[in-house]
């Protein structure tokens, strides 16, 4: 990354999402477009507006977390240390005995938009009185218990912080993660988000906002992201997690390489709380900085993992932003909108899309974006519909907006090339 001579890669990689519970599960899903959203089944929907969400089932907690420890986690906590699990084991340090240096600076970063909302909406729903309020109750819902937990579970002594940037909040994590390590204050970094929003709060929520869809006769085709049909986003859950390496230590142990992390870029919109400009200023400003700070020009790139959600306004102003920065170059690049089988992962969206970024870059096929019935006439390049493709891009591209103005881009190099 600029500045720095310490490169960084990404060696390891973990998942808990409405499409599978490990990566190779959610990327089966992706690359075959098989959407997770189905209709909710973890409370009565009974006068709600929206009865769909994309809801993680089958996790097994008791796999990562001892029983004495899961009731002083909220669920998004818990998802993230499933996640955090799967990746240490991939990046090869499930048998690896962390020396008392190498903790010292093996940190970690995570995002989170909200935090322990499931654990509000249960202590709000049965509330009892200040006496039998649980001790568990603060520690569970807010945001940085995630890393604190993960920290705790490896012994990871190095920088430990957690990020809450709405919808840009993984990105932003991944991106500060990796200039930690870029500059020298860390080694190693576990780092990505974790969300839990689907109860009565976060439904209810989104709701009262107009901004979820509402087919809810036809769950798997609700999330339309670049479809002029679009009607809103689909809310789901869960987490995903990412190793960070500075590249020679990588190298040295012979860990297998999945992208190198080569550029990031943040900006503030100073417009809305909750939409960017029309003209999407801010966006495009974003992805331009993180093109500057790989060392690249917007023709280098050949793949973007739009933020694209699905809300009428939001995909049109992002595609605006695409245009505007890439030109000409359009017509070669290859986008598309993995929200369209995942749903919306709120905070955790930019860990989760990261990680099918970087499977981009390894495996060299493209996701869809599925249901896109009739493509809105702005969004007038390729977003991939229907069916993955092949692509071979050295550099690829994973955008994250979030409400407060705020915007992330982070640039991925492929390796082997």
């Amino acid at each position: 990354m600029k500045h720095s001579t310490r490169r960084v890669v990404i060696t390891g990689m973990g998942a808990v999402t409405p499409c599978g519970n490990t990566v190779a599960e959610l990327w089966q899903s992706l690359e075959a477009g098989r959407s997770g959203i189905r209709t909710i089944t973890r409370f009565n929907t009974t006068g709600f507006d929206c009865h769909i969400a994309g809801e993680v089932v089958g996790f097994e907690l008791d796999r990562f977390v001892v029983a004495r420890d899961q009731k002083k986690m909220d669920l998004f906590t818990q998802y993230a240390m499933g996640a955090a699990e799967e990746a240490m084991l991939d990046a090869g340090f499930g048998s690896h005995e962390l020396s008392s240096d190498e903790r010292d600076s093996f940190g970690a970063v995570l995002g989170s938009g909200i935090g322990g909302l499931t654990t509000i909406w249960h202590e709000a729903n049965g509330y009892r009185g200040p006496r039998r309020t649980s001790p568990f109750f603060i520690p569970a819902i807010i945001s940085n218990l995630a890393p604190g937990f993960i920290s705790l579970r490896w012994g990871l002594r190095g920088p430990n912080k957690a990020v809450a940037s709405a919808c840009a909040s993984a990105t932003h994590a991944i991106g500060d993660a990796a200039r930690l390590i870029a500059h020298g204050y860390a080694d190693r970094m576990l780092t990505g988000g974790a969300e839990s929003g689907v109860n009565p709060l976060g439904i209810g929520g989104f709701g009262a906002m107009n901004a979820l869809s509402l087919r809810n006769a036809t769950p798997h085709a609700a999330s339309r992201p670049f479809d002029q049909d679009r009607d809103g986003f689909v809310l789901s859950e869960g987490a995903g997690i990412l190793v960070l390496e500075e590249r020679e230590l990588a190298l040295g142990r012979g860990a297998k390489i999945y992208a190198e992390v080569a550029g990031y870029g943040e900006t503030a919109d100073a417009f809305h709380i909750t939409r960017a400009p029309d003209d999407g200023a801010g966006p495009m400003r974003a992805m331009a900085l993180a093109l500057d700070d790989a060392g690249i020009v917007a023709e280098q790139v050949g793949y973007i993992n739009a933020h694209a959600t699905s809300t009428p306004t939001g995909d049109r102003i992002e595609s605006r932003a695409i245009r505007t920065l890439f030109g000409k170059h359009c017509s070669k690049l290859s986008v598309s909108s993995t929200k369209s089988v995942t749903g919306h992962l709120l905070g955790a969206a930019g860990a989760v899309e990261t990680i099918a970024t970087a499977m981009t870059a390894a495996t060299g096929i493209a996701p869809p974006t599925i249901n896109v019935f009739n493509q809105d006439s702005e969004t007038d390049f390729d977003v991939t519909p229907h069916t993955s493709k092949k692509v071979r891009p050295e550099y690829l591209m994973n955008n994250s907006i979030g409400f407060g103005g705020t915007n992330a881009t982070l640039v991925l190099r492929a390796v082997g090339l």
